[in-house]
């Protein structure tokens, strides 16, 4: 999936104005304009469309996490250079707070089901051996499962 997919289909599921956002970047000590913003929100085939970047998506999740749960104490963490799909939904998990039963619930409200072991794999460090790298699909349906769990009526 790409940086931009994952921003829009947040921004939908939470409701976030443009300014939200802003302030979201702001509790990561980042910088986002509202016209950034708003390229970055744009379809790939519009005029103005402009790709984000692994290191812009990191500090949006990052203040996201300081939105949903409260900042931290001490230093900010670093973005991320480089971002997979596991640092997506892990940084998603902390966020919201979601323990695996929860995602289990929330990926079959997208009619998408995963053993609890499967799961586990994909928040394990890349170097253990029973790692698994999250695919664009899984990561596409916690997206769709987490928009029918939080807009129900949409």
């Amino acid at each position: 999936m790409n940086n931009n997919d994952v921003l829009r289909r947040l921004r939908y599921t939470f409701d976030l104005k443009e300014l939200a956002i802003v302030d979201i970047f702001a509790s990561a000590d980042g910088v986002a304009t509202q016209e950034q913003i708003t390229a970055w929100l744009k379809k790939e085939d519009d005029a103005g469309y402009v790709e984000m970047i692994d290191i812009e998506l990191a500090t949006f999740l990052n203040g996201f996490i300081n939105s949903k749960r409260g900042k931290r104490e001490g230093p900010q963490p670093v973005p991320e250079k480089r971002l997979t799909n596991n640092a997506i939904f892990m940084k998603l998990r902390i966020a919201l707070n979601l323990q695996a039963e929860d995602i289990l619930d929330i990926m079959s409200l997208a009619e998408f089901n995963l053993s609890k072991h499967e799961l586990s794999s994909f928040f394990r460090k890349p170097d253990n051996r029973h790692y698994c790298e999250c695919k664009d699909q899984i990561l596409r349906n916690f997206l769709m499962g987490l928009q029918k769990h939080y807009r129900p009526k949409a």
